[in-house]
């Protein structure tokens, strides 16, 4: 294939200088897709719902859509605190009310705030109770106007002893906003961000933060998407053909469509030799292929099920399907129309499952 420079910027909108890929996507990104879902959170954040909920399978860009929201958020004069659970040292984890303190001391630090939680922490009152005491006295008095606390990746205290606890917290200040409109619970949105993989290894569909508030559930690119993205790339794959093969190959998965962009421009590889490399060993998508695998044998059942459907000797029970849908590895929760999310998954799990 001949270099695409001659193309990169040859129209208006087309042929945008590469970004890096993975994490969040810049605010100014020219590659940002909005989707149904970038309107749908505007539309919570403008009535100012008391817990709105971001959640999809890992790696479609629950963070980059929480930065647009936040950014939002901010231009409507509402003061905005993130807290982001993956910087969340493990020693934080170990109890509920280390968590809490940690918890608050990060809210404390962004609001530069005259107390922090221990300085006002009561030994005989429960973690919850300190919490929300510190949460009503100092924080939310503290603001003036409407406060936004955002939470990302916080499935990552799904599995923690504590996390029914927290939860319910949250729970309970989204039921006081009904419950006594002139609360100070009136004037905060809890905004929380939580990965669906997940799933894959808890068994337990019903331990998740809430089944109440806005939920907003991020999908995967949808073909006209990808070939907008296909056009804001300058056009490496050149044909409608093309386009839908390689959608077929990704499935509209927002990291593997990026990425696959990305590595074609930047090896200045066409697609049939891109898509050719993909079967050899130590590609480019190889680790996250591997992820896979790492996650599905923490549940030997689950995987065993898995890999009964593929081989055609079994069907999927319910649970089952609904685990590996929520995981990010089946299209659909309908068991007649179940298909594994792409082609990429596809090849790679019928062909490895099998020996693992």
């Amino acid at each position: 294939m001949k270099s695409n420079d001659s193309r990169l910027g040859s129209e208006p909108g087309t042929g945008f200088p590469l970004e890096s890929v993975g994490g969040a996507i810049p605010l100014d990104s020219n590659f940002y897709i909005e989707r149904e879902v970038d309107r749908q959170l505007t539309e919570a954040l403008e009535s100012r719902q008391s817990t709105i909920l971001i959640r999809g399978a890992r790696q479609v860009g629950k963070t980059s859509l929480l930065a647009r929201g936040l950014a939002e958020a901010r231009k409507r004069g509402c003061q905005v605190v993130l807290t982001d659970f993956q910087k969340l040292n493990g020693s934080y984890l170990d109890s509920l009310s280390d968590f809490y303190q940690t918890l608050g001391q990060t809210i404390a630090d962004r609001l530069d705030l005259d107390h922090w939680p221990e300085e006002v922490w009561e030994d005989h009152l429960s973690p919850n109770a300190n919490f929300e005491r510190y949460f009503a006295t100092h924080v939310l008095a503290s603001v003036e106007g409407h406060f936004v606390w955002a939470m990302d990746e916080v499935d990552r205290i799904f599995t923690s002893p504590f996390s029914d606890d927290v939860f319910a917290l949250f729970r309970s200040w989204h039921n006081e906003r009904a419950l006594d409109p002139d609360s100070p619970w009136h004037r905060l949105s809890l905004l929380i961000t939580y990965a669906t993989e997940a799933a894959l290894f808890i068994a337990d569909l019903n331990m998740s933060p809430f089944n109440i508030g806005t939920r907003l559930q991020l999908e995967d690119f949808d073909l006209a998407q990808v070939e907008e993205l296909n056009r804001r790339h300058g056009a490496p794959l050149g044909s409608p053909e093309e386009v839908a093969d390689f959608y077929e190959l990704t499935g509209g998965q927002p990291y593997l469509t990026r990425r696959s962009f990305q590595e074609m421009l930047t090896k200045e590889e066409c697609f049939s030799v891109f898509s050719a490399h993909l079967s050899e060993e130590g590609h480019l998508f190889d680790d996250h292929l591997k992820r896979i695998i790492l996650l599905l044998t923490k549940d030997g059942e689950l995987l065993s099920t898995l890999n009964q459907w593929l081989q055609g000797t079994a069907p999927l029970d319910a649970l089952s399907l609904k685990r590996l849908q929520q995981g990010g590895l089946i299209k659909t929760a309908k068991r007649d129309e179940a298909k594994l999310r792409c082609g990429l998954y596809s090849s790679y799990l019928q062909q490895h499952l099998a020996t693992v």
